[in-house]
Order: C-alpha cells, then structure tokens, then sequence
C-alpha cells in the first residue's frame, strides 16, 4: 500500500473557485485511478488562494492483472470480421479458442490484461486532469497550450511507502513534477522539498501557511472575536465571508480598525454592505448603541509594525467608499422628505418587462390588490394602498443603485423619513419577504397584504404572457413566488380562497393551471412537513381546493386519523364497500344513491350500521360547516367497527332483489359519509 499526495501551485485563485476545484480535484483523480484499477482507502482535498492538495492514503501499489474473455465471429466468417476481432484482441488466430454455440462454432478469445504500477497510472489520471479541468474560466500563458485558472507554477507528485518515497514521472508543458514547494508569497517564498503528507502540511506550517480552509476560518473568527471583546463590541456573524476571507488569505493576520466618527450615523446595513462588497470587512457593533463602530480586515503577512500601515491604508480606502455612501444617503434623505414623489414618477421609465409594461404600471396593479386582500389579511384598505403604492419607491435611490441588495431595507428608513407610519415603512421591507425556505415570513398586517398582491401580481403576469416555468429552468423566480405565497396564508393562517386572484388579463384557461402550479408548490411543502403524497391528493380532489390553509389544515387532520388503528382500518372498509358498489353498479347500470331505510335490515349488523351512519352523519356535518376536520374525520374514523362487523355478518347479494338493493344503498351512504370528508378513494394501500 502507498500514500499519495499531489499539489498543484499557482498563482492566486479566486476564492469562490477553491473548493469546488478541491472537490473537483479529488473526484476527478479517484474516479480515474478506480476505473484503472487503482483502489484507495481514503482521500482527502485541500486549498489555499495557491495551491489545490490532494491526499490519498491507501493507494494499491499497482492495478490487479486482468482477464477477459471476449466472445468473437463465427467460424468461417468473412475474413476482415476475423481480422478486426483479433486486432481488437491483440491475439493471433491461433491463440483463439472454437466454441459450439447455437449458431454454430465460435471464436472465443482470453485476453490477460496485466497490472500496471501505481505511479504510471497516476500520472497518466494525473494529466487527463489537469488538461480537462473543470474550471468555469481558464487562461493560457506562455508558448503552452496548458490552460489553468491562473498559470501553473509547478506540481508537486509523491507516491511513498514504508520503504520509500519517490516522485510521480509526469511533465506537462515543461512543467515536471517533483518533491518540492514553496511557503508564503512573502515571508517564505523559498522552495523546500517534502516526502509525504504529514511532512508537507508541517513544513507548510513552518513557511506561514495554513493549509485547511477551516483552520484559517477559525483561526480569524477566534481572533476577531477575542480583540472586539476586549473593546466592549462583537463582530457581526457573517458565515459567507468569512469563508471568503479564509480563501484570501495563506497565513491570517487579523486587524481590528476605527471607523471614522463622520460616518457612525449612516444606517448600519449600509455600513455593513459598503464594507463587505467593498473592502470585505467584517462589521464590529457596538451591543449598547446598535451601531456599528469599527471593522475587522484580515491581512495575508505580519509586519514589524504589527499591521499599522496596513489599517492605516484600509482606513483611508474605507473612508472614501463610506464618503460615497454618506453623499447617497444625504441625498436619497433630500427625496424621502419630499415624499419620494421624484422616486415614483421615475419608475413610469422603468420597464419592469417588456410584455407587463413598466414598474410604475405594476405598482399600481399592486396597490389594487393590497386593497382587495386588506380586508382578508385584517389591514386597513387605504393604509395597505398607500404602503404598495411607496413600497418599490427606494429602487430610484441613489443607495439602492449602488447596493441592490438594500432594496426594502432603504425603503423602510426612507418611508419613516417621509413620515408614513410604521405600518407602512415596515411593508415596504417587508413585501419582498419570504424570498426562502428560511426567511421570515411577515405577520404585520400591511406587510402581508403587499407582499400578497406584490408575489400574486407577479405569477399572474408572467402566466398571462405563457411565460412559465419548464423542467429546471424558472427565469423569474415563480416557484419561489408560489411558495413565498403559500407560507404567508399557511403563517397566517388566512382564508383565501385564491381562484378569484388568479385570472390574469386574457389568461382564458390560464388560471386553472396557476391553481394547479400552487398546488404542486403545496404538496411540496407538506411533504416537507410529513404529510404523505397520497393524503394531499385525497384533499385537492375535495371542493375548496384553491383555499390552501383550509386545503393544508384537511390534509394535517386527514394523516393524523389515518394514524390510528380505526382510521387506518376504515380505509380498508371503504374501499371494500366502494369496490363492491362500482362493480354493482356497472353490471346493473343503476347508481344506488338513496333508498336504503333500516326497515328492510334483517340483523342487528345491519341495523347498527344504520344507527352508526346516522351518528356519524350528525358529526361530521355540523363539523365541515366550521371546518373543524378533527372532529369530523374522528366521527368518520368510528364508524370501522361497523362497518367490520356488517361485512362479516352481511351477505349483500341477497337472494331478495329489495333486500340486495337497500343493502347496495347502505353502501352507497357509507362511500357518500367517507367522501364528505375527504376523497378516500386516492389513498393507497
């Protein structure tokens, strides 16, 4: 057994790039090495901003040797069949074998495929690698046709055991492999040479480098977090850049800086965003005012001045991005005090999409039906109008051009600015949300009546102009919009029924297809909640199934009963009686739908069943009217001793006619007291 270890050393890569290219990496290289027949027992990718590592310990010290047997032409083919197979096989006609087969005779050939030692298939899995790397942008440099992300300095390629260690023979582009690499960039940029894994990652070490990425990550937050304690503050949680940061950086050096008094009264989201898509800043708060006061930077060398000039630099960079940020909001504050008039006239320039027409056009759509939701969703009409009217008013910032991200959130400082109410600036925040499966779902009831109209206006439109989503491709984000829908009725808990909402401008059948897409998102969603596939289609095939809280809540009630021993036991009687009644039906060509009467029972089975259907009835009734599907599907589920009992007891093609026929309509008035309740019949089992 051997131990293999490869680097590939650049010059820098992005951060987003390195561990995806980790990944690649490794899968790229185990696959290959498999498929020759060089097996591993474990495998491990690394990566810096210069370097890819891969590690795999328990590599076969050569491929096992092979033999195939391969079945060839028959006997007395024409020649140049026989002559292609042998070429093929890498045989002569003598070394072939005749077999009977039911066609005749045959030529067989077996062919030994011997191993091959580890090292040549390494290099050659190796090579097929780096050449046809999945990079999504590559580059060439140099007399070469090698292309890589940024150009390749040197690959390092060792295959080591007990005895030795010795260097993988490969050479592309003049580049040959070897045993050695170098430090840091600038504190130890000297080439030293390595003999297996252990060894490199120390030495590494040694010359200022980091090699795990969540070493480097941890290293950062412990120390950011440690030096903003020290001052009383915390550093903002910020898992996506810390990830970035540690991609940056080989040996991380962390510098906690002042921000400069002029810009502490900027909101601290933009404070926050301008450092972190700027400078990659990592924001520092102080927990007593809320504002954020100071920034973590981490530096990629230590100095003899431990890192002064570098946060000196920052600082001045950093002071003229917030100078820029400071001017937007002075400026956006001049328009929101003048009740943003300027903002919403500009968006009649806006197209919003070439077939809907321009933004101004859509708010308006929007303000309409935040009014007709309001009174749904326990909002005043005017106030809701007048919040989807502003709502998208902020994308005319000066703030929001520069940082898109911030829509909504400039949208409530710039309302309150205005003197709108809260209410209204927390819609304007609040009407893109949720935009996941993890966002906050709004509450307030302004909010829930924009964010409403804003996710309805969207899915209507784009139906209405067939543009619609196909396979995995969702341009406009619909899927997301049904979804964001269904969680705020289903956290809402609103009555909604939706067909009214549905039918967009000259749509025609358009809006039953919408209903169907809503649907769909909702058996989703409570798949993800543990409700079975086969319960929610029992519950849409029920009248009422554009109102998704209500079509939920039947479906949540539904899979609870089927929990129990009657529930679950019910089914079984149901489907017997329906089986037994459709079969009836088709060969008589009659419905039994009504007539059956307890007079003509002839056993106490009978007659309980009767009595039984009757209690049921005067449940479960009363029960759908206040949609109160527990106590329903409770009454439903007493009715299997009953039902068990008739059909041991009962014979229901009785010899009398009448007899026959009241016990046929006793069924039916079973399947029509089921099916009040849910459609029983899409159940499985």
């Amino acid at each position: 057994m051997a131990d293999l270890l490869i680097e590939l050393f650049s010059e820098e890569i992005p951060a987003g790039l390195q561990a995806p290219a980790a990944e690649n990496l490794k899968k790229l290289m185990t696959n290959g090495m498999v498929e020759a027949g060089l097996t591993y027992a474990s495998a491990a990718a690394f990566h810096t901003p210069r370097r890819l590592t891969l590690a795999v310990e328990g590599l076969l010290d050569s491929s096992p040797t092979v033999q195939e047997e391969r079945k060839g032409p028959k006997v007395g083919a024409p020649e140049k069949a026989i002559q292609g197979f042998l070429r093929g096989a890498g045989l002569t006609l003598g070394d072939l074998e005749t077999r009977d087969d039911k066609k005749g005779q045959v030529y067989f050939a077996k062919i030994t495929k011997p191993g091959r030692p580890a090292a040549e298939i390494v290099a050659e899995v190796l090579e097929a690698t780096i050449r046809n790397f999945p990079w999504p942008k590559s580059m060439r440099w140099g007399t070469g046709s090698l292309r890589w992300v940024r150009p390749l300095q040197s690959i390092l390629c060792l295959l080591s055991n007990e005895a030795e260690t010795q260097i993988v023979p490969l050479e592309l582009d003049g580049i040959a492999a070897g045993h050695t690499t170098k430090g840091h960039r600038f504190m130890a940029p000297d080439a030293f040479t390595v003999t297996g894994f252990d060894d490199y990652e120390t030495k590494l070490k040694r010359a200022k480098v980091v090699l795990r990425a969540d070493e480097r990550s941890a290293a950062i937050w412990q120390e950011a977090t440690n030096q903003a304690f020290a001052l009383g503050q915390t550093v903002v949680e910020d898992a996506g850049l810390l990830v970035e940061v540690s991609g940056l950086v080989e040996w991380p050096v962390v510098l906690l800086g002042q921000i400069d008094d002029d810009f502490l009264d900027l909101p601290p989201e933009v404070l926050k965003t301008s450092m972190k898509e700027h400078q990659k800043f990592f924001s520092v708060s102080n927990p007593k005012t809320g504002r954020i006061e100071r920034f973590v930077t981490v530096a990629n060398i230590e100095t003899a001045d431990q890192g002064a000039t570098i946060l000196k630099g920052n600082q001045k960079v950093l002071a003229a991005r917030l100078a820029d940020a400071k001017f937007f909001w002075e400026n956006d504050l001049r328009e929101a005090k003048a009740g943003m008039i300027k903002w919403q006239v500009s968006l009649e320039n806006v197209t919003f999409h070439n077939k809907l027409g321009s933004q101004s056009a859509r708010i308006k759509r929007i303000a309409a039906m935040a009014r007709a939701l309001a009174p749904v969703v326990g909002a005043d009409a005017d106030v809701a109008e007048q919040a989807a009217l502003v709502a998208k008013a902020d994308l005319s910032s000066e703030m929001v051009y520069e940082f898109p991200e911030l829509q909504g959130l400039m949208g409530r400082y710039y309302a309150l600015e205005a003197g709108m109410g809260v209410d209204i600036a927390a819609a304007c925040e609040e009407h893109y949300s949720p935009l996941g499966p993890s966002d906050d779902v709004p509450t307030a009831p302004t909010s829930v009546a924009v964010a409403l109209a804003d996710k309805l206006d969207t899915l209507t439109g784009f139906w209405a102009i067939n543009e619609k989503p196909t396979g995995s491709k969702d341009p406009f984000a619909l899927r997301r919009a049904a979804l964001g829908v269904i969680r705020l009725i289903m956290k809402n808990q609103l009555t909604l029924p939706l067909s009214a909402l549905l039918t967009p401008a000259d749509a025609g059948a358009g809006s039953a297809d919408l209903l169907g897409f809503f649907q769909d998102r909702l058996k989703g969603f409570l798949r993800d909640q543990g409700i079975r596939h086969d319960v929610i289609d029992a519950c849409i095939s029920m009248p009422g199934n554009d109102n998704l809280a209500l079509l939920a809540k039947r479906a949540q009630a539904l899979q609870a009963t089927l929990a129990t021993d009657d529930g679950e036991n019910l089914i079984q009687g149901f489907k017997r009686a329906n089986n037994i009644l459709s079969q009836a039906e088709e060969k008589d060509s009659v419905e039994y739908s009504y007539g059956a009467d307890v007079k003509f029972a002839e056993s106490d089975a009978e007659i309980a069943l009767f009595e039984a259907l009757d209690a049921a009835d005067a449940q479960i009734k009363p029960a759908m009217a206040v949609e109160d599907f527990s106590t329903a599907m409770a009454a439903m589920a007493q009715l299997r001793g009953p039902i068990d009992v008739f059909f041991d007891a009962v014979k229901i093609n009785a010899d009398s006619a009448m007899i026959r026929r009241n016990r046929l309509n006793l069924l039916s008035r079973i399947r029509t007291t089921c099916l009040s309740v849910a459609d029983l019949s899409k159940l499985e089992g």
